[in-house]
């Protein structure tokens, strides 16, 4: 690719003040605000009180206090455990066969089973519990219809009951395994075949070998994919409000979300979200800590392909395997969903006699809320994209080129969110943005911030990896041309860097849409998304319109995801490997 530097005379007549250190500074204290105002107004409201409206407050331990006393608050964080420690489970039991088996065997439409398993990664968690719903509601789920169709059963019978904790569990799992297989597939993609050929040539078998070899080399990515399913079990908002409030019971971030109903009680809400910050931290290090443990090492060239196993006559047993768990998070959602969507009632089989487009009008025509949430939800997609990636491109600029004081300062900053649930982040940004000198609660802006600061470590780990890829010289050579740092960054690197900026503007994008843990804290009737309107008609027990807006969101999702796949540089690995 021909680059155009910049020469000494054009950067002279294009600027007579070098900007570059006022403005990459204040990306950097725009940084600090974000991640630091709402963690720092949670420690500050958990540790004081006032003892009446307008009073000073004072230094206190008496919310920690009812935390660790009240069964009230007791009784969810023992749910929450229960519930991450067996989703973590599940997710390992199922995932790391399923990994195996498209990673290291000659099972059939492996490419197709992957794009499949991402399918169910897309799929917003809420709206999985939702499909859910409809298919295993005690009396009118899908599926219970059809048990006691085939049956006999009288009405009053059922065979799945999915408002209970195994059925949360099981919801819960079924969107969080993607997470573990694909930490488990990619694991085993790279580990060489030569450990394999070495381990063959000294007379082990196929089984002795994977035993021996391929498992323990992969072990490491499993036990991240254990803390990785137990914290998205732990930090979820959607499922549990949606499957457990209404069997009558509460997990830590359903009970967060609760304390800010009427009467609000934000010092209890900031209290309880500490332990939670807390906890998702010391997961997140000790995930990166088993990562980035190195059990093998290769020197010398590049290694061989691995061999695969045969499967013989057990692959189609082993497909009937791999297509039944595609069917819990995939098949049977996407059929409850359209099915929803287009029948008179939700809960009926639609036919060609009964189909109706009734559902798709209300949800577009009639529904008041419908035009202003998908009115804000685009406007908070395209600016929460646009500013996250400019966000993220300038940080990852000056942590790779380490363009200024503090780099790992900024680093860390940008990386820290990672470690924020989304409910604790709405907690905190709440009590930031409620009061003087500036009051954003009400406005569009303050999920703004909310979105920007989630999906910041996203983007700015997909961009420094892209800045280490670019040699450094080509800057340097237009800096000694005259350019400036925001010259060459403009002209020079950001056109080498443009299929990675585009692609993490469009995942920005997408988790924007689908987004609900925070928004749940932040919205007012004036700035509904459409996660949070679904989640509102949820308990209106509007399913037909909650299926049309579902669907209407997947679609947008896959033609994102879609289009991302066919960008020049993308294809089937590299969106496979990320």
């Amino acid at each position: 690719m021909a680059i155009a530097l910049p020469t000494r005379a054009s950067a002279r007549r294009t600027f007579s003040v070098d900007l570059s250190v006022p403005v990459l500074a204040g990306l950097a204290a725009l940084l600090c605000v974000l991640v630091a105002l709402p963690v720092s107004w949670l420690v500050y409201y958990s540790l004081t009180a006032a003892p009446a409206p307008g009073a000073a407050r004072s230094f206190t331990l008496a919310h920690f206090q009812a935390l660790l006393t009240d069964p009230d608050f007791l009784d969810p964080l023992l749910t929450t455990v229960i519930l991450a420690v067996s989703s973590a489970a599940a997710c390992c039991a199922i995932a790391a066969p399923m990994a195996w088996l498209v990673a290291r065997t000659d099972l059939p439409l492996s490419n197709a089973i992957r794009a499949l398993v991402t399918a169910s990664f897309v799929t917003p968690p809420f709206l999985g519990a939702v499909a859910w719903e409809i298919l295993a509601a005690p009396n009118s789920g899908l599926l219970n219809q059809l048990y006691r169709f085939m049956t006999g059963a009288p009405q009053d019978e059922y065979l799945l009951n999915i408002y209970t904790l195994p059925g949360l569990i099981f919801v819960i799992s079924c969107y969080t395994f993607p997470y573990v297989f694909v930490l488990i597939a990619n694991a085993l993609d790279r580990i060489p075949a030569d450990l394999e050929d070495a381990s063959a040539m000294l007379g082990a078998g196929t089984w002795t070998t994977a035993r021996r070899v391929t498992i323990p080399l992969a072990v490491p990515a499993l036990l991240a994919g254990v803390l990785v399913a137990f914290l998205q079990a732990m930090i979820l908002f959607g499922s549990p409000a949606i499957l457990a409030l209404p069997a009558g019971f509460h997990t830590m971030t359903t009970k967060i979300w609760s304390l800010f109903q009427y009467p609000p009680k934000p010092e209890l809400a900031a209290a309880a979200a500490l332990p939670l910050l807390v906890l998702t931290v010391l997961l997140l290090r000790g995930q990166q800590a088993i990562l980035g443990r190195r059990g093998y090492s290769v020197v010398g060239g590049k290694s061989a392909a691995p061999r695969q196993v045969r499967l013989g006559w057990t692959v189609w047993p082993t497909m009937a395997f791999v297509l039944l768990v595609l069917s819990l998070p995939v098949f049977l959602p996407y059929f409850a969903l359209f099915n929803a969507a287009f029948s008179p009632i939700a809960t009926t089989l639609v036919t060609p006699a009964n189909a109706t487009l009734h559902n798709v009008y209300f949800t577009f025509f009639e529904l008041s809320s419908t035009q202003l949430a998908l009115k804000n939800t685009f406007i908070l997609g395209l600016a929460a994209a646009s500013a996250g990636t400019v966000l993220a491109l300038a940080i990852g600029y000056l942590t790779s080129r380490r363009a200024i004081p503090g780099h790992r300062l900024l680093a860390f900053l940008a990386t820290a969110p990672i470690a924020i649930p989304g409910i604790v982040l709405g907690v905190g940004l709440f009590l930031s943005y409620t009061r003087p000198p500036l009051v954003l609660y009400g406005t569009l802006w303050v999920l703004l911030i909310a979105y920007v600061t989630i999906e910041l470590p996203a983007a700015y780990q997909q961009l420094q990896s892209a800045f280490r890829a670019v040699n450094p010289e080509l800057e340097e050579a237009s800096r000694i041309l005259g350019a400036t740092r925001l010259q060459a960054l403009r002209h020079v690197t950001a056109p080498l860097l443009r299929t990675n900026v585009l692609a993490t503007w469009c995942f920005i994008f997408v988790s924007t849409i689908r987004e609900l843990s925070a928004a749940i804290m932040l919205f007012t009737s004036e700035t509904k998304v459409v996660s949070v309107l679904i989640f509102d008609l949820k308990e209106s027990g509007d399913l037909g319109a909650i299926s049309v807006l579902g669907l209407s969101m997947l679609l947008l999702t896959f033609a994102v995801v879609i289009g991302i796949n066919r960008l020049p540089g993308f294809g089937g690995t590299r969106l496979r490997n990320t």
